[in-house]
């Protein structure tokens, strides 16, 4: 059987709190972070308080009622949630990481993902602390990427917190949903949902002292975006684009997304990837099968960087493919393209803290 969230709900809708005699859903005891994944579903209950006497009894009756109304094959994972337990404040969420740099793309389809990755790997081989976040709930790509898709991270307790602890792989900090969910099935999450799990990939994990912590965003704008804004404040943003037209149109909405007035995300520059197509028996030739210079000339446009026109070589989607980035090759043509990147990023940064005030993010409107 499939499960979806209102199955999930209406079960619950069947167990009564004897507090006040509503059931949870109307009592709203049923928290965001509802997670499903094939036959397993997870999920918070809130209370008043840490001490409520029914907490135990409202665990078990809610398992029951999933188990009745909606399957006996159905695991069953609950938390409980105080009103008093406060989450940590957004800006103290990651105390240790100097710089928050989000690379983000108007359209799926131009290598954004490939970009992050070999963005991440460059930094860490320049010396840097790098942490990569995948925050592309609904279509992680990064443990495909890094080769790591049968890890399971672990949480440790830290000073009576349990975080999660990151996989560590080229030198890089990464965390993505791909590692708690399965790659065969379809995440069936609801905005408020995944952006709770963003949050905990966030706030609930040990990256410790970074330097460059790295958001690997979906593609176009979405809540996603927006929980991000709210809850870090981002360095500056990295646009990737392909030469296409219709590409370049979604790219001048993503630039516009970080420059809104109540955004205020500095864009650290555009890269244009798939630049121009070069034969492997023909390192030398160069055709412009997707037009030629619409990255560099829309950001002559928009009075933005070019940080890189990234070849389209076979070997870049091989290597993301196998869990090998380009850019552990130096020494070939989209090595020396993305660590050229690299080195950019790094001079873009430094000279946007030495001229601009620190990003604040974005103010919550009810």
């Amino acid at each position: 059987m499939t499960l979806y969230p209102q199955l999930i709900r209406d079960a619950l809708a069947t167990v009564r709190y004897p507090g006040n005699g509503k059931n949870l859903i109307e009592n709203e005891m049923l928290d965001d972070d509802l997670r499903i994944d094939g036959l397993r579903v997870s999920f918070s209950l809130v209370f008043e308080k840490a001490t409520d006497p029914f907490r135990k009894s409202m665990v078990a009756a809610a398992k029951t009622a999933i188990h009745t109304y909606v399957s006996p094959d159905v695991e069953v994972t609950i938390e409980t949630k105080a009103k008093t337990e406060l989450p940590p404040e957004p800006e103290k969420l990651l105390p240790g990481v100097k710089n928050i740099i989000a690379v983000s793309s108007g359209k799926g389809g131009v290598g954004k993902s490939t970009v992050t990755a070999n963005l991440a790997i460059g930094l860490a081989k320049m010396g840097y602390r790098v942490g990569l976040l995948d925050t592309d709930i609904f279509g992680p790509s990064m443990p495909k990427m890094f080769q790591v898709e049968d890890e399971r991270p672990y949480a440790e307790n830290i000073g009576g917190r349990d975080l999660i602890v990151p996989v560590e792989k080229y030198g890089v900090k990464l965390l993505s949903i791909g590692f708690f969910v399965n790659p065969d099935q379809a995440t069936l999450w609801r905005g408020g949902m995944a952006s709770n799990a963003l949050k905990q990939l966030i706030g609930e994990a040990l990256w410790g002292d970074l330097d460059y912590f790295i958001l690997d965003t979906p593609p176009g704008t979405s809540d996603i975006h927006l929980t991000l804004l709210q809850t870090l404040g981002i360095t500056g943003a990295v646009i990737v684009t392909t030469p296409q037209q219709v590409a370049l149109a979604d790219a001048r909405k993503g630039v516009d997304m970080y420059q809104n007035e109540k955004v205020n995300v500095p864009i650290l520059g555009l890269v244009e990837n798939m630049a121009w197509f070069t034969p492997a028996q023909h390192p030398d030739e160069q055709y412009f099968i997707f037009g030629r210079d619409g990255g560099k000339d829309l950001a002559a446009e928009l009075n933005v960087p070019l940080l890189a026109q990234i070849p389209l070589i076979q070997d870049v989607c091989e290597s993301g493919d196998n869990g090998m980035p380009a850019v552990l090759d130096p020494a070939s043509p989209a090595g020396m393209a993305f660590m050229s990147l690299a080195a950019k990023v790094v001079t873009q940064v430094d000279k946007r803290n030495l001229e601009m005030p620190k990003t604040e993010r974005v103010a919550v409107e009810h």
